[in-house]
């Protein structure tokens, strides 16, 4: 049985990585974390705070997360929760003026590869 090796779960701020959530579990690895490897093409890397406006815009660009998938055992986003958002999809909300909160302790450090630092600072959700 091969292992599945995972990025180092460090923050953007090279700290160790807090979890994202878990109601709904997150992450690419489905383990509350943002954690990356090679096989996460699409960088799950940004822990957001959902919003109603970025939830709409998400479904209008073709990917519908408050719709609920029990096929998949996903119950569907709301405004509030947490969840691992793709970097370049987050990147392309921002540009957009659509993009959610940023949990910044709790966004892996690989997200820093697609988003500036300064850009995700602006719409942190856990600094003072």
């Amino acid at each position: 049985m091969n292992e599945v090796e995972i990025e180092p779960s460090m923050n953007v701020f090279d700290e160790p990585l807090i979890a994202c959530g878990s109601d709904p579990l997150t992450g690419f690895f489905r383990d509350g974390c943002c954690n990356t490897n090679d096989q996460d093409f699409g960088s799950h890397t940004v822990c957001v705070q959902m919003s109603t406006e970025f939830l709409e815009y998400s479904r209008f660009k073709g990917n519908d997360l408050s719709t609920p998938m029990p096929e998949h055992g996903f119950k569907g986003l709301k405004q509030g929760d947490s969840w691992c958002l793709c970097a370049p999809r987050w990147l392309e909300a921002h540009e957009e003026g659509m993009a959610p909160r940023v949990f910044l302790r709790r966004t892996h450090k690989k997200a820093l590869d697609v988003v500036p630092m300064a850009t995700l600072k602006k719409y942190a959700a856990d600094l003072n």
